[in-house]
């Protein structure tokens, strides 16, 4: 397909182009903090805050796991995976293939977020799904945990889809891969605080639970701070639900789909591969706590490399290119992560984090360039929910084929084509570098391509 002129909007959402108005409002006055960076704005730090309390409730789930199977299962001293996890690992994926199904509430969830506002609803699911996180430390049984979190996810989804749409519609082409950084980082950064919480901690599960309550003592600043993007208020989002939550005009439809393909492979291998790590490394590889955490803590500055390198890949040589590396990255790293030996184990998962860590700016940013406002945080529960189908496919054969060959090296092989067979739906999406969202001013000429 053919992309518009750099710093003009992408398609329109309705079948005929959208025409600008004849005395469009003058911009909002400057929001940026002097203490900052010029393009960080109160409300892009309050959603940058935000995704770190996110990241520390998903994680949470994936830092402890295993000490749920333990707590509840029954772990033996025989070699076979089922004695070393406490559960049969068959059962361990369907408990995590429940949990990361559950996200596809996001969907829903996000496309209020064209309707009811990104504000109001990044608030409401930051209350309700950490309350919902720490009430798991109560858990009774395995069963009931895997409930309580469940119900919590499409909370937490719903802010990692709608966080990134926000850190879009707050900056320029020229500062936006930087913004979609922000948030990704600060993600990584909620899960590393857990990640390294969890070795300091009393054992088991339930002090790292009530732990992701901390975040809701932010609330009342974030109410003060967190605003609406000019971009949207500008585009008088619809309030009315004239159409149902996730529909997108069928001239989208495609580059949707093609998105959406992308999304999934890579899912399928960052699902297991990050999901099943601190499993794989304790319960298998024995190796301690004080271990992971360090693991953890390394790819901190490793995501933050990988963030700084998709974001000069996406703006220098274009968005496809920095997710083209990211999904064979990802496929690299999750193959080696589970090869059996314990420094393949530590480089597979630096990889990861290091390839996922490329994927986000240029990924990020294709998909609120590529689609009209009224529409992008729909879009953006979409690419969620397809992550979370991706997620639990390959969550689900990860367990069952590691039950089948004894062993999750070869899953992790077989399904680390998956991100490669990606790369052929990334062919057929727009270049969007230098594409400007409608209601921002474009850039001066000549610096769009820059």
């Amino acid at each position: 397909m053919t992309a518009p002129d750099p710093g003009v909007p992408g398609p329109s959402p309705d079948d005929e182009p959208e025409t600008a108005s004849p005395t469009p409002p003058a911009p909002p006055a400057p929001r940026s903090w002097s203490t900052l960076a010029s393009w960080i704005t109160p409300s892009l730090a309050s959603a940058a805050i935000i995704a770190a309390a996110s990241g520390m409730g998903q994680f949470a789930i994936t830092a402890v796991i295993g000490d749920v199977a333990a707590a509840f299962g029954t772990p033996g001293a025989g070699s076979d995976l089922s004695a070393q996890l406490g559960v049969q690992a068959t059962t361990l994926g369907i408990a995590l293939a429940v949990i990361r199904l559950a996200s596809l509430g996001s969907l829903p969830g996000a496309a209020l977020a064209d309707h009811l506002g990104r504000r109001r609803v990044l608030l409401v699911a930051l209350t309700v799904g950490l309350v919902l996180t720490g009430a798991s430390a109560l858990a009774g049984s395995f069963w009931a945990w895997v409930a309580l979190v469940a119900l919590a996810r499409p909370w937490l989804s719903t802010i990692n889809a709608v966080g990134g749409v926000v850190a879009a519609e707050e900056v320029s082409s020229r500062y936006r891969s930087w913004a979609i950084g922000l948030i990704a980082a600060s993600y990584g950064l909620g899960s590393g605080i857990i990640s390294i919480g969890r070795s300091l901690l009393p054992p088991g599960f339930r002090p790292v639970m009530l732990a992701t309550l901390v975040p809701l003592l932010a609330l009342p600043w974030l109410w003060r701070t967190l605003a609406e993007p000019p971009v949207a208020e500008r585009a008088h989002v619809d309030d009315g639900l004239r159409s149902l939550p996730g529909r997108v005009p069928t001239p989208l439809v495609p580059d949707l789909l093609r998105l959406v393909l992308v999304t999934f492979g890579i899912a399928v291998a960052t699902g297991p591969g990050f999901t099943y790590v601190f499993v794989y490394g304790e319960s298998i590889l024995d190796l301690s706590r004080a271990t992971m955490a360090g693991v953890v803590l390394a790819a901190g500055p490793v995501g933050l490399v990988g963030l700084l390198l998709g974001r000069w890949l996406a703006d220098t040589t274009g968005r496809r290119p920095a997710i083209a590396l990211g999904l064979v990255g990802s496929a690299a790293g999750f193959a080696g992560t589970y090869s059996g030996a314990v420094p393949l184990m530590f480089a597979g998962y630096l990889v990861g984090v290091l390839a996922g860590g490329a994927l986000g700016p240029g990924l990020g940013a294709l998909g609120a360039e590529a689609f009209p406002t009224r529409v992008r945080a729909t879009v953006a529960g979409w690419l969620a929910a397809a992550g979370v189908v991706g997620a639990v496919v390959g969550l689900a054969a990860f367990g069952a084929l590691a039950d089948a060959t004894g062993g999750f090296g070869g899953a992790a092989a077989l399904l680390a084509l998956v991100p490669i067979a990606a790369l052929l739906a990334l062919r057929g999406l727009p270049e969007t570098r230098g594409w400007e969202l409608e209601g921002h001013a474009p850039e001066a000429a000549g610096t769009a391509l820059r």
